[in-house]
């Protein structure tokens, strides 16, 4: 289950990300970057962030802790920047943070940055799963912590739920944005990742990561009114997507060999 704070102070905003995030304090002392419901990319980029991140972590990859923010209408009261006093305005309520990670720096590749193996055929492979077109060399969203590389900004995953029409063809389609991934020319193990990860995920799982997402950010619609429809497509879609992993892992095996 994910922890929840409550918001006590705006400490400054991020703005290189297009939905605005901004790093707060919270009622335990913690700074953490939030991603806000009021965003324009609205409430399901919070669900993907949420169920992508804690899909990683069953993964045994680095993700920062993910906490839910309670924010008042207390704090953007004073702010005197009338766009972020608006987006606070539309996120009061619960929203999505990260665990902020102080002095961390991104993955670069052209900065002669690495990965092994092991953690770039993992990486490759959940992304594929996930549909996560968002870790590229232009935008890495891999953190260097102490040596680690951590994993943020899922966001921009789980394109299918923008599009319920063809879920059932997004479940076992190959992902050919695959080829941009940033760690790909490192993943050499795809194959191996595939059968670990078909290990360590199931339909258990994937319920287990769906309960912890709240009634009001799941989108209703023809064929799943209420929220424990909704949350049961997306649990057949993983468990779909799961059972079809060799047509993503080949297309990255394919994309890879084109590359190196």
């Amino acid at each position: 289950m994910l922890r929840t704070v409550r918001a006590t102070r705006y400490v400054t905003p991020l703005r290189e990300g297009g939905s605005l995030p901004a790093i707060i304090e919270a009622d335990d002392s913690g700074l953490y970057v939030v991603k806000f419901r009021g965003a324009g990319q609205g409430p399901l980029a919070l669900l993907a962030e949420l169920v992508a991140g804690e899909a990683g972590r069953a993964l045994g990859l680095r993700v920062p802790e993910l906490v839910f923010v309670e924010l008042d209408a207390a704090l953007g009261r004073n702010e005197p920047d009338a766009e972020i006093r608006d987006l606070l305005k539309r996120s009061i309520g619960l929203n999505l943070a990260l665990d902020y990670l102080p002095g961390s720096t991104m993955f670069d590749p052209a900065a002669g940055d690495t990965a092994d193996a092991t953690l770039a055929s993992q990486a490759v492979w959940f992304d594929a799963f996930a549909t996560n077109v968002d870790r590229t060399a232009r935008n890495p969203n891999l953190l260097k912590w102490h040596k680690q590389l951590y994993f943020i900004d899922h966001g921009a995953a789980l394109y299918f739920h923008h599009n319920w029409q063809k879920v059932e063809e997004m479940a076992s389609s190959p992902f050919v944005a695959i080829r941009n991934h940033v760690l790909l020319p490192w993943a050499s193990s795809l194959e191996s990742a595939d059968v670990e990860a078909r290990k360590l995920l199931n339909e258990a799982i994937f319920t287990q990561i769906l309960e912890a997402v709240p009634d009001v950010w799941l989108q209703l619609g023809p064929g799943s009114t209420t929220p424990a429809a909704r949350r049961a497509v997306y649990v057949d879609y993983f468990t779909q997507r799961l059972n079809a992993s060799a047509n993503f892992v080949q297309e990255a095996i394919r994309a890879r060999a084109e590359l190196v």
